[in-house]
């Protein structure tokens, strides 16, 4: 009987592996790129989906970058990724930039689906920009809320930014010219690890950081406003491939509830539980969605 028992768990469990490989048991694979912010929406994503449809879920985070993880969903190595319209519009698209948040959307929106058949479902809520950020002293000290006001500050600045912002279309030489801010000397380049360590050493006056930083959330500093929205918009969206959604029915309606539902201020806070407080990112991911009410 004991043989039996055996042989006959043996095929139980062949069927099963055999039904996993077909139709709706297939597992969905959630992508992103290799830094903090991606890793932390792909196991929200991922953990979102698996939850709520009981649905089998890969995990392809930590990919690359941009390009790396556009050519995997296109590819159908991914059914879905976080992405930014900025860097949609700009690295992949290749077409001029616009400081028009929904016109940039729009064009994103329909260029992917044209040209990709993939899909792109309404913003998660947050704006991953390019940010500049001085010291909370002396913005209070000189009362500085936005770049023009900076433009105006006669003691001029000395920039510290990273490598990669001096040489984008949307960096520091159209930061220079949108708003002529006056310059101590040259911007000082560095890693993007190093710009609030020297800000807050007073090596320099002025970081070219992004908008959802974690030690944004906990640093005395002060991000000016972009007024004369130099930035292009970078909302974070999740791109989703069309077959994934007609073999997921469910799916497009399950993900839509993510939209809307982070901000600048609440990224900045993951962002930091993972890389200030080293708590697990799926950790982080599962009191996301618990506080969202996206969990019982």
């Amino acid at each position: 009987m004991g043989g039996e028992k055996i042989v006959a768990g043996l095929i139980a469990a062949a069927g099963a592996h055999w039904l996993a490989g077909c139709g709706q048991a297939r597992p969905l694979t959630v992508g992103s790129k290799n830094f903090t912010e991606q890793v932390i929406l792909g196991e929200i994503v991922a953990q979102h989906v698996s939850l709520r449809l009981s649905q089998r879920v890969d995990r392809k985070l930590n990919l690359g970058g941009t390009l790396l993880a556009h050519h995997a969903l296109v590819k159908g190595d991914l059914a879905l990724y976080p992405e930014y319209t900025g860097t949609a519009l700009t690295a992949i698209l290749k077409l001029p930039l616009s400081s028009d948040p929904d016109a940039v959307f729009a064009k994103v929106k329909a260029e992917y689906l044209a040209r990709f058949n993939v899909h792109w479902l309404d913003p998660l809520g947050f704006n991953n920009t390019f940010a500049m950020v001085i010291r909370g002293a002396d913005a209070r000290k000189y009362q500085i809320e936005s770049l023009s006001d900076a433009a105006r500050h006669a003691n001029g600045w000395t920039l510290g930014v990273g490598y990669e912002f001096q040489r984008r279309r949307d960096g520091l030489a159209g930061l220079l010219k949108t708003y002529k801010l006056p310059l101590k000397r040259r911007p000082h380049p560095m890693d993007l690890g190093l710009l609030y360590k020297a800000l807050e050493q007073k090596q320099v006056d002025m970081v070219a950081a992004n908008a959802t930083d974690g030690l944004l959330s906990v640093l005395d500093v002060k991000i000016l406003k972009d007024d004369k929205r130099y930035f292009p918009p970078y909302q974070a969206s999740l791109a989703v491939r069309a077959d994934a959604l007609a073999k997921h029915p469910p799916l497009k309606r399950t993900l839509e509830q993510l939209s809307g539902l982070f901000s600048d201020e609440i990224m900045r806070t993951l962002n930091y539980q993972v890389d200030g407080k080293h708590l697990p990112v799926s950790e982080v991911a599962i009191t996301f969605l618990r506080a969202s009410k996206l969990l019982a």
